[in-house]
Parts: structure tokens; sequence; C-alpha cells
């Protein structure tokens, strides 16, 4: 089995070292900016390619050219995109090459934001009422119906990056007119207060094999764009909410139609109506560090799980490991200091630490889920006191 992975940014290493563990030939494709910049686990790279980037980005015909030019020397099994903004890379070189996994058209349900909305309207699940920034009859008509505030996305980013809160049609279409050309790459959805939770999935012959439920301690776009300190904790299990929120993971797994590989999720549950409402999937592992909280909760680390899904073949098929059922917490900030001091920071339920330049990251592990909260309370308080530094919203994607 010869894994290409593309990576336009430093991401998947516990793939990378797991799909070498399981016997496959890694190969990875990445940004000629980040040669210098980033320490690849080379002992589990049979070779490492770089593409000339402008800010991430490839060029489409270059790298269909690069990659013709390698399988004339080698045979490729699988292409694997470990970052968001790589799945569209990979569909198009999957279908050029016509190997497995998902193609153009599928691969809009989980980065497109307008076409998974369709799709998941499509299927029955709720989902904030919205339009895409297309035809301006429908857009009045839009905004006649749905009261403001509304919220002005991007349907191609990753996250909150980009995203705007409208409060009226006047500076909608002040927006709207500056995104000029570009604005068909927008939608504008109904805002929809309550809390923003995630799902992280792992699936194998169209199957969930594993699911957890998370909440946000405040909405990833109230962080991008106010700046503050990122939380998530597992939700409570057993919980009437625990199963609303994996049942509508799975409605989705099924409306989009993933067979193999994982997913980040997200939902919100409206304040005013209780209403689980569908936001946005990938099919990725989620970011921000979310993936060790997983790995600290349950034992399963979605980044080995999914490589182990790609190395998988009918004689030796996926298995997923056992898992445990704690609670964990984790707690990431931009931090004044270019290398933080977290040694008071010791409680026992302490499992993990951060080491990246003005970052603060800690992850707690309980089987209380009431300790997790308490330590995530103080944790927040020490951080904003001590730690927290501020910076404007991105608007584009930049490291």
């Amino acid at each position: 089995m010869t894994l290409l992975c593309l990576a336009s940014y430093e991401k998947g290493f516990d793939f990378l070292r797991e799909a070498k563990r399981q016997g496959a030939r890694v190969l990875l494709l990445t940004s000629l900016s980040l040669k210098d910049t980033v320490e690849w686990p080379r002992e589990s790279l049979d070779d490492v390619f770089y593409m000339p980037d402008e800010q991430k980005q490839w060029n489409r015909a270059d790298t269909l050219k690069a990659v013709a030019h390698l399988m004339r020397s080698t045979a490729i099994d699988r292409i694997v995109p470990l970052d968001d903004f790589d799945l569209e890379m990979a569909a198009f070189l999957r279908e050029h090459f016509r190997l497995p996994g998902l193609g153009e058209s599928q691969t809009r349900f989980f980065r497109d934001k307008l076409a998974m909305r369709v799709r998941a309207r499509k299927h029955g699940l709720p989902v904030p009422e919205f339009v895409g920034v297309l035809n301006h009859r429908a857009l009045a008509d839009y905004m006649e119906r749905v009261p403001p505030p509304w919220v002005l996305k991007p349907r191609l980013m990753a996250g909150a990056i980009g995203i705007k809160k409208v409060e009226s049609r006047e500076r909608f279409w002040e927006l709207a007119n500056a995104l000029g050309d570009e604005s068909s790459f927008y939608l504008l959805e109904k805002y929809t207060p309550g809390d923003v939770y995630h799902v992280d999935t792992i699936v194998s012959g169209g199957e969930v094999r594993f699911a957890v439920a998370s909440r946000y301690g405040a909405p990833p776009m109230d962080v991008s764009q106010a700046g503050g300190i990122f939380t998530t904790q597992i939700v409570d299990r057993a919980t009437p909410l625990e199963r609303a929120l994996l049942e509508s993971n799975a409605a989705v797994m099924r409306a989009m139609d993933l067979r193999d590989g994982v997913s980040h999720t997200e939902f919100i549950v409206g304040r005013q109506d209780n209403e689980v409402y569908f936001l946005e999937t990938s099919a990725r592992v989620g970011g921000a560090n979310i993936a060790d909280l997983i790995e600290a909760a349950s034992g399963v680390n979605p980044w080995r799980e999914w490589a182990k899904i790609e190395c998988a073949t009918p004689e030796r098929p996926y298995s997923l490991p056992e898992t445990r059922n704690d609670y964990a917490g984790l707690l990431v900030t931009l931090a004044r200091q270019e290398w933080p001091d977290t040694s008071h920071f010791a409680e026992p339920e302490l499992c993990w630490r951060m080491n990246k330049k003005h970052h603060l990251g800690l992850i707690v592990r309980s089987p209380d889920a009431a300790r997790v909260t308490q330590l995530l309370d103080l944790y927040v308080d020490r951080a904003r006191r001590d730690y927290l530094a501020v910076l404007p919203p991105k608007e584009r994607p930049t490291e």
C-alpha cells in the first residue's frame, strides 16, 4: 500500500507515523514554504516532495503534472489530504488518476458550506435558515422573511475564518458589494443563539464505529472575532443531549455518505427552542488539538485510526481498539510570553501541555465530568489573568 499524503500545513504527524507502522509506503507532498520550518517525522516517510506555493495554495495544473510524473515510477494506491484545505486538491487528483476516495462532487459536502447545508436540508436535518449570496431577488426575499442578525460565511474557508455577523440589510449590501465578483463564494445564514457542540467520528464501511460529543466553552466564531480562550470538553454521557447529538451526527454521516474516514461535525443547540441544528461537517480530524482531547478521554487517537482505515484491506479489515469513557477538557489560547511557564498548573488531572511559541494549551482528564468543568473554569481564570494575548481575527488562513 502506497499513500501519497497532501499537507499544505503542518498537520497529521500521528497519521504519518501510524501509516508507516501499518506497513504502508508513505509519501508526503507539502508546501515549499514549509521546507525549512517544519520538522516532519522523517523516520516514517519514504520520500518528501515540495510544491511551490503562494499563501499555502498550490497551482492545480502544476500539482497534477508533478503527481503524474511521480506515478510513472511509483504506483500510488491512496491520496490522503491531511488538512481541510487539501481536500479539494486530493479529490481533483483522485478523479484524474481514478483512485478510490471522495471525488470532487462529494467533497463539496465536506468543504462547501452551502453544498452541505443544501444536502442536509434535503435529508430532513434541521439547519438554520440560509441563502446563497447569488440571486439578489432571492436575497431580498430572504432578508424580508428572516429577521436579522445574520451571519455572512465564506463557503470554502475552515472554522470561523472570514465569518462576519450582520445586523442590518444595509450592512449586508455594503459587505456584498465590497466582495464584488467573490460574493458567490459566500452564504448568508440566520444567527442562532445557543451552545455550539462538535461530534468527532470514525467511519468504516459506511458505519459509525466511534463518535464522541463535546461542547465548546464559547462559540468558535466568538473566540475568533473577539479574541479569547478556546475551550471544549466532553459532554455528559448517557444524557438526552448526548443521545440527540450522536443521533444527529449519524444522520449527517448518512446524508453526506461518508464511507471510510474521519469527520469533525458541528451543531448548535438553539437557546430558544432547544433544537439541535446542523452547522457544518468535514472529512478530516478536528483542529485545535481536539484529537488530543479525544485521546485523553477515550484512548482513541483519530489520526492513528484514520491511518489504519486507509491501510485496511479485505484480508485485514479495520478494527476499533478498546476505548474508555473518561471525561476531558481542553484549553488553548495565544500567550503574551514566547514560552509560557505552566509549572504552577500542577493538578493531578492535568495530562497534556502544549509546547508551542506564544501558546498556552492544557488538557485535563477525570472520570468525573464535574471535576473537568471545575478545572477548566479555574484554568480559564488563570489564563485570562496571566497569559492571554489577542490578535485581530483572520480573514484568510495564514498558518
